[in-house]
């Protein structure tokens, strides 16, 4: 008991349970209004420094630019795709240009110390996946297919699957919390129709942000105006000509135009209307690994999706 200097004696604790309950409804409100302002966090595998840039560049600048957190992972160094020079010098020069290409779209970006040609599947590799993921934090997660034609896609992609389990198993990398939450895994699309075609689950107007893309993609000028591994091995063929130059012939090279197979699903994110609008865009196939998303949660996912498409 206390004395009160008007009242008398009260209670020491009279006001303390209301106290206590008002600041619980703040401190819970500030939690849950802090979780739904929680930037996303994405993280896309690729297998070299480039795949990354050419297949998720635009959707991730969209991301980046309502302040969602982005990395994009190359699983080798890339030491070999070019035809003229090869190892450290190479592998320090895709690395340069990814990081430059990373800070045009916004993100962040990392290469693997693994030899271009030369990854496998294996537990120390799946160590390795496993805990960039979880460090990362990710709620979403996009690689390639497995059914690729390059062997480091495909093993980039079994790697990437066969953490989609672990990255939710606390004994496995301990040194690294497991994820509470498993993330929803994505792929990127390719040509190839055996064992079953690349089905569009999400599309992605890009429009706003391919201007972006193509000077993000511009970096990569051993890639691009040097053809990688592809080449002839005569610098005399390179692509010439000043930034804008060769920008121009970039845009006319690589092209992200909109299959006609994608814009049944582009109307249903972005309406009819609207989706006829769309001249560039980006597609997602919903791996079975992992969460499996509602509709409506991918509109949380992709917040760039219109809310009430007509």
């Amino acid at each position: 008991m206390r004395q009160h200097p008007r009242f008398g004696r009260i209670c020491s604790w009279s006001f303390g349970p209301v106290a206590l309950l008002v600041v619980a409804i703040v401190v819970l409100t500030t939690l849950v209004g802090n979780a739904e302002e929680r930037p996303l966090k994405i993280i896309a595998f690729g297998a070299h420094p480039d795949d990354c840039e050419f297949r998720v560049g635009g959707t991730a600048a969209k991301w980046a630019k309502l302040g969602h957190k982005v990395k994009f992972v190359s699983t080798t160094n890339g030491d070999i795709g070019h035809s003229i020079i090869a190892g450290g010098p190479l592998a320090l020069r895709r690395t340069a240009e990814v990081k430059e290409a990373a800070k045009i779209l916004g993100i962040e970006t990392e290469v693997l110390d693994i030899h271009d040609g030369e990854l496998m599947p294996t537990l120390e590799n799946r160590r390795t996946i496993t805990r960039l993921i979880r460090e990362w934090g990710a709620d979403i997660v996009i690689t390639n297919r497995p059914n690729d034609y390059h062997p480091d896609h495909r093993y980039t992609s079994i790697l990437v699957q066969d953490a989609a389990y672990m990255v939710t198993v606390p004994f496995i990398c301990p040194d690294v919390p497991p994820l509470k939450s498993n993330p929803i895994f994505l792929f990127w699309p390719d040509r190839f129709q055996k064992p079953n075609p690349f089905q569009p689950d999400i599309v992605v107007g890009i429009d706003d942000v391919i201007d972006q893309k193509y000077r993000a993609l511009h970096c990569l000028v051993s890639q691009i105006y040097e053809y990688g591994a592809n080449g002839d091995g005569n610098p005399d063929h390179f692509v010439k000509g000043s930034d804008e130059e060769r920008l121009e012939w970039l845009k006319k090279r690589r092209q992200y135009g909109v299959p006609q197979e994608w814009r049944p699903v582009l109307a249903e994110f972005y309406g009819e209307e609207d989706a006829r609008k769309v001249n560039n865009a980006e597609a997602f196939e919903i791996c079975e690994y992992g969460r499996r998303p509602a509709k409506d949660e991918l509109k949380k996912l992709f917040p760039f999706f219109p809310d009430n498409p007509k």
